[in-house]
């Protein structure tokens, strides 16, 4: 059996899709973090058959919509004193800012790189935004 320290005070990313927690993991700094912090990969959940969790033995910095973007399923539990004491549900962003690039080639943000890649979501249900300089559409679901 697996044993994994409690957190005293830190944060728990959950139902994490199973094989995105390393993605997460990196993109949050926490390979090269002072703290401790843990993935646990491939865990068994009721829920979704198996997940990844995150924990992480420190308060730090989430920009939530960027998370809510990588996996708008994840639950990320505020623990203090080693007790949760906030619940945070992910969703996707209505606005995602400099975390992907256009793929038009004569997209402004592709040309001028002084210029963020910005898109609006325009379905929710399918994870699709649109390109808010060339209207260029993307999946957040592939």
């Amino acid at each position: 059996m697996l044993n994994v320290n409690t957190i005293k005070n830190g944060l728990v990313i959950d139902h994490i899709s199973a094989g995105t927690g390393m993605k997460i993991f990196q993109w949050l700094g926490l390979d090269k973090a002072p703290f401790t912090s843990c993935l646990i990969q491939n865990v068994q959940s009721k829920k979704s058959g198996k997940k990844d969790i995150i924990k992480i033995d420190n308060i730090i910095n989430i920009d939530y919509s960027v998370l809510g973007f990588i996996d708008p399923n994840i639950c990320v539990n505020v623990i203090e004193d080693e007790k949760i004491v906030r619940k945070i549900n992910m969703e996707l962003p209505d606005r995602v800012q400099g975390v992907f690039n256009c793929k038009n080639p004569r997209c402004i943000t592709i040309t001028e790189h002084y210029v963020t890649p910005t898109f609006l979501l325009v379905d929710r249900k399918k994870g699709i935004y649109r390109c808010e300089y060339c209207d260029t559409l993307y999946n957040a679901n592939n």
